[in-house]
């Protein structure tokens, strides 16, 4: 997931470079909403894991 928060956010450098404004803000609030879900899964995921060990 985090690989595509990447992709999305280069997407939006080209975008931006090449002046597409619109395709730009949409690839950023893309990339932006899957940074958010992954860092909330692994915060779950090390929690959870961190339970599981007692």
């Amino acid at each position: 997931m985090l690989r595509y928060a990447v992709i999305f956010l280069v997407i939006a450098l080209i975008a931006a470079v090449f002046g597409f404004g619109g395709i730009a803000a949409g690839a950023v609030d893309i990339a932006k909403i899957l940074f958010f879900v992954f860092i909330a899964i692994a915060v779950i995921t090390f929690v959870v894991s961190l339970i599981n060990k007692k």
